[in-house]
């Protein structure tokens, strides 16, 4: 029963764990450009920090979906 729950969970869902790697990528790319410009520097850093870990989050996601499909 609950990895029925689990399953459904993951599949209905799957859009999110896209959404956040695809913003993940744009904030890592835009905190990357903002490394150039040294007044920028600093919310780059961040920028970048979030981007990857929404990256990580995405592909987690992404993993987990197509394990719970086998």
């Amino acid at each position: 029963m609950y990895e029925d729950v689990l399953r459904a969970f993951f599949e209905e869902y799957e859009w999110i764990h896209t959404t956040l790697g695809i913003l993940g990528n744009v904030l890592f790319f835009v905190g990357s450009i903002m490394f150039l410009y040294e007044a920028l520097k600093r919310l780059g850093v961040w920028l970048f920090i979030v981007g990857s870990f929404l990256m990580l989050v995405g592909a987690v996601g992404d993993a987990v979906v197509k394990w719970v499909r086998n």
